[in-house]
């Protein structure tokens, strides 16, 4: 009877000691995995990237927008171009928005614009500007004529405002060899 209850005890064991190196290396692993989530949500390196992608995606939106009206609804396009921009170039679109809403309707032109790839070449996240190179397909269509492509690269220049980013210049990217203007 005594090595009966001497056996049972040196079973137990090797389980014992199974469960508590299992438990160790468990608690170890959401050690290790804490510190790592912690350390990546702190990251700047993923902020920075958070904000290449805002501003990717507003001058994006914002490029479209100014490559896009139809004389039928040629205040609400204004309406977008104004509200995608800020800056100098917002002012001059507001100033000159009396005359190029009748050169619109007067011509009867419908403008539409696809992205068809964009990148972010400059960022400052301190000072919360942002260049954008977008190429871009736009088509025309006029009374009387067919419609027609025409690919182009747009560069602009963004401003981080209170309502996200916006552009503040806009211009032809060169093309080739042609110099930088």
């Amino acid at each position: 009877m005594t090595n009966r209850l001497r056996a049972a005890p040196r079973t137990a064991r090797p389980l014992l000691v199974a469960a508590l190196v299992l438990t160790l290396l468990a608690g170890g692993f959401a050690v290790w995995g804490g510190w790592a989530w912690y350390a990546a949500a702190h990251d700047d390196t993923a902020a920075y990237a958070g904000q290449r992608d805002a501003a990717l995606a507003a001058g994006e939106q914002a490029v479209q927008n100014l490559n896009t009206l139809d004389h039928r609804a040629v205040d609400r396009g204004l309406d977008l171009w104004e509200s995608s921009t800020t800056g100098e170039l917002h002012e001059q679109l507001a100033e000159g928005r009396k005359e190029f809403t009748a050169q619109v309707k007067s011509a009867k032109t419908v403008t539409t614009a696809k992205v068809l790839s964009a990148a972010v070449t400059e960022l400052d996240d301190r000072a919360g500007r942002a260049r954008v190179l977008v190429a871009l397909r736009v088509t025309v269509k006029a009374p009387g004529a067919e419609k027609t492509d025409k690919d182009s690269r747009i560069l602009g220049e963004l401003t981080r405002t209170g309502g996200g980013w916006k552009l503040s210049a806009l211009g032809q990217a060169p093309v080739g060899g042609t110099p930088a203007g």
